[in-house]
């Protein structure tokens, strides 16, 4: 018995295959490095997920104990602290670094759910068509003119509090835009010949959908998480503001409400509103960037600028 060879047919395309996508790795980095406002972007995201990651080392897990603050409360920034403190005598730096993991963590797994969901109705409406194209899309449509962050709110409301919940409200409230975009994507893409020859060959429904159809969707798909992400931190944010997240973690939107609670904006203790609120919109902005570079990137038509 003759035993496969290391050369054999099956390992050189597979061999091959990885090449191409090392390849295409290569060329997306080297034309995304041309995008000066997408680089300062991925640098922003990369210091502060570098921070969330660390945050156990850097501030550790009792930063937000209620009964062992190291300071009084709603102290100004000092050396000691440089943010100052919260109504509890707890470090609004601490708070803030901490508070960046969950942040983002229910940003990037809610843009996540809503690209999956937005994906796969696009990709079934547009493949299949007919009666099924038009009832999915109707029930997109009504999404769509529905206010989302009210959507969310009920959903919020209405399930425990908790940051899954935030997540899944986030995510089943925001889909509408990518399936329109993936359906719209999913039309163009059959209408090329080497579907009809996929199909033609054999290739079912299943086949032509997730090796043909979804390869070609997946950059729209990374364009639009990436956009989703700042979305979604955003909402949560709001979320938190309005007392719907979760009261056991920390989280700027929360850091936000208990802001707010304590009076910080009658009272003018700004170092308990600002840190946070900057926070978020440096951390949006820093996605939307990111975004952009990549949708030029991915679709030079657009003329997105650098």
């Amino acid at each position: 018995m003759i035993s496969p060879s290391v050369n054999s047919p099956t390992s050189s395309g597979t061999s091959l295959a990885w090449q191409r996508r090392r390849d295409t790795v290569g060329r997306f980095w080297k034309q995304y490095r041309t995008q000066r406002a997408g680089l300062w972007g991925l640098a922003g995201l990369v210091l502060i997920a570098l921070l969330a990651l660390a945050a156990p080392l850097i501030v550790g897990s009792d930063v937000q104990s209620v009964t062992n603050a190291p300071g009084t409360a709603l102290e100004p920034p000092s050396g000691e602290f440089l943010l100052g403190t919260d109504q509890f005598g707890r470090s609004l730096l601490g708070l803030l670094v901490w508070g960046s993991r969950i942040s983002l963590l229910v940003g990037l797994l809610a843009a996540v759910l809503s690209v999956a969901i937005g994906t796969l109705v696009g990709i079934v409406a547009g493949h299949y068509g007919g009666w099924l194209s038009t009832v999915v899309m109707r029930i997109t449509d009504w999404f769509l003119v529905m206010p989302t962050l009210v959507l969310a709110i009920v959903l919020a409301t209405v399930m425990s509090r908790s940051v899954w919940t935030v997540i899944l409200a986030i995510g089943v409230t925001t889909w509408p835009t990518t399936a329109r975009l993936v359906r719209a994507q999913t039309i163009a893409v059959e209408s090329r010949p080497y579907i009809e020859r996929a199909t033609a060959l054999g290739g079912g429904d299943g086949h032509v959908m997730t090796r043909h159809v979804l390869p070609n969707v997946l950059p729209l798909v990374l364009a639009q998480t990436t956009l989703g992400i700042s979305s979604a931190i955003l909402t949560e944010a709001t979320l938190a503001f309005l007392g719907l997240g979760d009261p056991t973690v920390v989280s700027w939107g929360g850091m936000l409400q208990d802001a707010r609670e304590a009076g910080a904006v009658s009272s003018g203790h700004w170092w308990y509103l600002a840190p946070p609120g900057i926070a978020i919109a440096l951390v949006a902005l820093a996605f939307t960037l990111c975004g952009r570079a990549v949708e030029s990137v991915l679709n030079p038509k657009l003329g997105v600028g650098r």
